[in-house]
């Protein structure tokens, strides 16, 4: 299971420092901590996307197809590895093996910014029994959430592929940390002074405004 990250996009500090301090005035310090992470948590549901850093994430997909680039019709220069795995997959029948998938969760913008690895896979085979992967035999790009298969590795159209891998952004742009402060603030809002509004802020255009910022985060 993925581990709950306690770092928010934005902190308690960056909160209070501004014009919303006044809305958390009477919170506890671990009421502050839970909303900062309770509007992080609602930022990435609206975007569909982990945004703060995570490790232990665990996701499973089913392998499909393969690129023409990747096709072996032509007999080419193969290392060790990759002949042993192609002399399996023709042996057992099968001469096109999946080369590529993608993790869901990479980042939407500033790859620059975010951070990632994957730390183990393993595949179980329609046929032929299960394997795990070194991850480092695999060609990770963080910032597109492609991985490559070593050539050689048997991979068969429909093996299931689980893989586990860490993310997020080790430094948070800044408008990730406006939309959460605006989140909060919308969440606080809505706590203390659900009915007559006195407390000057609307709480539906604060989450308006997080929402607005977090557009550009969106999974499309």
């Amino acid at each position: 299971m993925p581990t709950d990250s306690p770092t928010p996009l934005a902190s308690v500090a960056n909160f209070t420092e501004g014009p919303f301090a006044n809305l958390v005035s009477g919170y506890t310090t671990q009421a502050k901590s839970n909303l900062m992470l309770q509007a992080t948590r609602a930022c990435e549901s609206a975007c569909d996307r982990r945004l703060t850093p995570f490790t232990g994430l665990v996701e499973t997909q089913r392998a499909e197809a393969m690129d023409v680039e990747d096709a072996l019709d032509a007999y080419v220069p193969l290392d060790p590895t990759a002949q042993l795995g192609f002399s399996r997959a023709q042996s057992l029948g099968s001469t096109l093996l999946v080369r590529h998938f993608w993790v869901r969760e990479f980042p939407a913008r500033y790859p620059e910014m975010w951070s990632g690895a994957v730390t183990a896979l393993s595949l179980a085979r329609s046929y032929s029994g299960t394997q795990t992967v070194s991850p480092s035999t695999l060609q990770y790009e963080p910032d597109t959430g492609h991985v490559r298969f070593q050539l050689g590795t048997f991979v068969p159209p429909g093996t299931t592929i689980q893989v586990t891998y860490s993310g997020g952004y080790s430094t948070v742009p800044a408008d990730l940390v406006q939309a959460c402060q605006y989140m909060a603030a919308s969440m606080a809002v809505k706590q203390l002074d659900p009915v007559d509004g006195r407390s000057g802020h609307d709480p539906d255009a604060l989450r308006a405004d997080a929402l607005e910022m977090l557009a550009p985060y969106t999974r499309r």
